[in-house]
């Protein structure tokens, strides 16, 4: 009879030490399945997405600069984007929005958003007039960019 009652008391004990381990490892492992799909949709969003500066000019104190999405996804969130204008070596980054000093972007053609083939014009407003060689970069959100240096 003593050898029944341990028998018992020992398999109470291992079901007891089970579940606190499931307990333990399974929040782990669903938080950890979790973050791989969120790394992976992230990876996924940068491999499909790519811009290509295509074309840059001026009017006045104004820099117009053409930008291509040649990727195979939509470019969302493009206020979000940064703009970068400079002379070598004095490059800054150029706000979103109103003001002294902004840019500004139209998308070209008869596209409604930042498509795939589709062609944005960012105007960037100046307080003087620029002249000499200049740099422009642009960085999307989830980080791809393109640059190009052009002269005025």
């Amino acid at each position: 009879m003593d050898k029944v009652i341990v028998t018992i008391f020992l398999l109470i004990a291992g079901i007891v030490c089970s579940l606190a381990v499931f307990n333990a490892v399974y929040p782990a492992i669903n938080r950890s399945s979790s973050a791989i799909s969120t790394m992976s949709a992230n990876v996924d969003d940068r491999i499909k997405s790519q811009v290509e500066v295509i074309q840059t000019g001026s009017q006045d104190t104004n820099v117009h600069v053409w930008i291509k999405n040649v990727g195979t996804t939509q470019v969302k969130s493009i206020e979000k984007c940064d703009v970068f204008l400079g002379q070598s070596g004095a490059t800054q980054r150029v706000p979103y929005g109103s003001g002294e000093g902004y840019w500004d972007y139209v998308i070209e053609g008869n596209d409604t958003e930042w498509v795939s083939t589709a062609t944005i014009k960012i105007t960037i407003y100046l307080s003087a007039s620029p002249s000499g060689t200049y740099f422009v970069k642009i960085v999307l959100p989830n980080g791809i960019s393109d640059e190009h240096q052009f002269s005025l």
